[in-house]
């Protein structure tokens, strides 16, 4: 048994390695696509801390993702010097922290933010906790638009650029790499980062679901009263939930800033965290294996969707617009998918599961 388990993982572990080698001969854009979807399986993962483990309904969740990407642009570009004197007198060549520095620093600010959030709706259950979080991740969208006056902070909607790409003791991820039979591009580096950074994720919610926090999070979820009744402290659990999942979204967002160099608020919008929140419930809420599938999924089916919307516009005469029917395909996607497969694609398997009515020992 462990030595089929061995040559599973390491079959996997050579596929994954070989997908963006095979993908770049199709394009950069086919990597890219994968690089984002990776980016969005950070983002579920975390997610599913929150909505899977703990049971609290999150809609504001991308707010985190936006301050992990903010503050990354922020220690990692020269808006803060070319705005600020005191600060370009420090740094006359510009604010390039490096990431080992920014990453961290984002991670803790999300996390922080995820117990301020938590902390007014404690009491706050179902769909309460959903508008409340709604309204977090809305006041922080229009307070990254607006901070641009009197002091620019964020740039306003025209967004921060020139954000510094990763680097590995010398080796730049923003740049090719030649390694003489073959020159990879900067998103085929940027994917085994993410990568690496998906499968220590995982590691981390998989000790998570099976530790005494994790199964007290799961007690919260079935029954709070219940699990108050057992002496779990329920107030500290669920703000170590907020912290966690935070924590999540601060580190793929800040990627999310290397990787684009690019960032403004548009891309954080509530449309991006209803996203969020449909790849945890349709891959299966609380099971890892499915909120990945389900991350997967969801991110990459708008961009494949693309080469289908294109011809369909065409057939009308360009009567259709593109991105509005690329739009009602995701959508009728997601709920076929969600008729065939209610619990989601791949739920977890003692989800749902009846109790014994009785002792199987003294059964006739």
């Amino acid at each position: 048994m462990m030595k089929n388990k061995l040559v599973v993982f390491l079959i996997a572990g050579a596929l994954l390695l070989l997908t963006p080698l095979v993908a770049q001969y199709f394009g950069n854009a086919w990597v890219r696509i994968i690089d984002i979807s990776l980016l969005y399986v950070l983002l579920a993962l975390g997610l599913n801390i929150v909505v899977g483990y703990a049971g609290l309904l999150d809609l504001g969740y991308i707010a985190f993702y936006a301050l992990g990407a903010y503050l990354f642009g922020l220690l990692a570009s020269p808006h803060l010097p070319d705005h600020f004197a005191a600060i370009q007198a420090m740094f006359p060549a510009g604010l390039h922290s490096p990431w080992w520095l920014t990453v961290p620093i984002a991670a803790v600010v999300a996390a922080i933010a995820g117990v301020v959030l938590g902390a007014p709706t404690l009491k706050l259950r179902g769909d309460y906790l959903a508008i409340v979080t709604l309204g977090f991740g809305e006041i922080i969208r229009v307070f990254l638009n607006n901070l641009d006056a009197p002091v620019n902070i964020t740039n306003g909607p025209k967004g921060i650029s020139q954000i510094d790409s990763v680097n590995f003791f010398g080796l730049n991820l923003g740049k090719p790499l030649n390694l003489g039979f073959i020159e990879l591009p900067p998103v085929t580096l940027y994917y085994y980062l993410f990568l690496a950074m998906v499968i220590v994720s995982v590691v981390i919610c998989y000790r998570l679901e099976r530790s005494r926090i994790g199964r007290a999070w799961m007690a919260i979820r079935e029954d709070e009263i219940a699990a108050k009744a057992m002496g779990i402290n329920t107030r500290n659990l669920k703000l170590l939930a907020f912290g966690m999942g935070a924590t999540f979204g601060g580190v793929a967002g800040s990627m999310f800033g290397t990787f684009q160099g690019f960032i403004s608020p548009e891309s954080f919008s509530l449309q991006e965290s209803i996203m969020v929140v449909a790849m945890v419930v349709l891959g299966g809420i609380g099971h890892i294996p499915g909120v990945i599938v389900g991350a997967l999924l969801l991110a990459a089916l708008p961009e494949v969707l693309r080469y289908v919307a294109g011809p369909l516009q065409a057939m009308t005469g360009g009567r259709l617009d593109a991105a509005i029917l690329r739009q009602l395909l995701i959508a009728l996607a997601m709920i076929a998918i969600m008729l065939a497969r209610p619990r989601g694609l791949w739920p977890s398997p003692e989800h749902g599961k009846v109790a014994p009515t009785g002792n199987p020992a003294v059964a006739p």
